[in-house]
């Protein structure tokens, strides 16, 4: 994309796809898996959509996050993709069987960061470096819960608390 700006006739390239970089980085970081082109599941799998569901359920019942269950199925039972057999992906199929996890699970690995180096900083005092990543990683946790509560995936009164997270990720 080309345009003229009014001061000068040299014309300006505009970039038509800017990466965002990373929060606290300076990586831009645009590695990335592909998904396959077709939708389709491959016609050699012959696990029904209701079997799969059945496998989702059961290993949410085993206290599995959606992203564990998404790797043993593509490890041990060849299922590369859950939307393509079932056409919902794991975490809807968890919320519509009431068995979705309460905080959202980048989310909870964050807090669960954030507890771990809080952990480290009670025994080692003087690591200012602690210090700084845990600054930065509890900025992340406000912000993420500042988009979930806009999205309506959390409550609108749930609060972080450094003091109160150790419950939540126990």
């Amino acid at each position: 994309l080309t345009t003229t700006s009014f001061a000068s006739s040299v014309p300006v390239l505009l970039s038509p796809s800017v990466n965002m970089g990373r929060m606290h980085t300076p990586g831009k970081g645009i590695a990335a898996s592909a998904l396959p082109y077709k939708r389709s599941p491959p016609a050699w799998l012959k696990v029904s959509a209701k079997e799969v569901e059945a496998q989702v359920a059961k290993f949410a019942k085993k206290g599995l996050s959606p992203s564990q269950i998404g790797v043993i199925l593509r490890d041990s039972h060849a299922i590369a993709q859950v939307k393509s057999v079932t056409g919902n992906k794991i975490l809807r199929l968890l919320k519509k069987a009431g068995l979705a996890p309460a905080l959202p699970e980048d989310l909870y690995h964050l807090i669960k960061k954030a507890v771990a180096v809080r952990k480290h900083l009670d025994k080692n005092r003087k690591d200012k470096d602690a210090k700084f990543r845990l600054i930065l990683i509890e900025s992340r946790v406000h912000r993420l819960a500042r988009y979930y509560k806009r999205t309506r995936q959390l409550p609108p009164n749930w609060k972080y608390e450094s003091s109160t997270a150790s419950t939540l990720v126990a």
